[in-house]
């Protein structure tokens, strides 16, 4: 079973749900402002997505601005920024699927249909 990880009144996650939806794929849905990701469960996503740490972060979040992110994450370690973004669910880039040996980070129809051959 796919993992979506989203916030529901996020525009993105609710067109990524769509997708989902119309190609009759099954997941949970998990609300990532609900039920913030933990510090293991971001470090294994970002493991498993092999994106650069800052990619999982919503650069365009009123959160990441308001703490000045964009200066301050170049100097950060990897281990501060997972522990960073275990504090808040907002601060983490969605929506995220998660499936079996793969972690998609953000909606990008093209990849998930190679992804999940839909």
């Amino acid at each position: 079973m796919l993992n979506f990880i989203c916030y529901p009144k996020c525009t993105t996650c609710q067109k990524a749900k769509a997708w989902l939806d119309a190609k009759g794929i099954e997941y949970e849905l998990r609300d990532i402002k609900l039920n913030n990701p933990t510090l293991s469960e971001l470090t294994e996503w970002y493991a498993k997505s092999g994106l650069p740490l800052k990619k999982l972060f919503n650069t365009s979040g009123l959160l990441y601005k308001s703490l000045d992110l964009k200066t301050k994450l170049p100097s950060m370690t990897d281990e501060e920024m997972l522990n960073l973004l275990a504090t808040d669910g907002m601060l983490v880039k969605r929506p995220l699927l998660i499936g079996n040996g793969f972690v998609l980070v953000g909606f990008k129809e093209e990849q998930w249909k190679e992804t999940l051959n839909g």
